[in-house]
């Protein structure tokens, strides 16, 4: 059982680092939208971190014209890795 609640802590650690660039990297396709290379990782990440993502921004608001989202998914994610340390 240990191992099951690890491997869940992994992910949600790698999804936090995926969500996290995933932000960055929207601001340098923006700022650089030639960059071929941001472009591809941008779209890879965005599918990794879209399917959670998405149903929050059903819920969530914008702010002004500022997505929240990435930043409420990413405390969500922190609180369910403390829980799950916790645990082990």
């Amino acid at each position: 059982m240990t191992t099951f609640i690890y491997a869940i802590w992994v992910i949600c650690q790698a999804l936090t680092f995926a969500i996290f660039f995933n932000v960055i990297l929207s601001w340098i396709v923006m700022a650089s939208p030639r960059n071929r290379f941001v472009i591809s990782l941008y779209h890879v990440l965005r599918q990794i971190t879209e399917p959670i993502l998405a149903p929050l921004r059903r819920i969530i608001p914008l702010i002004g014209m500022i997505d929240i989202t990435p930043m409420v998914a990413i405390v969500i994610l922190q609180i369910v890795s403390q829980v799950l340390a916790n645990t082990l």
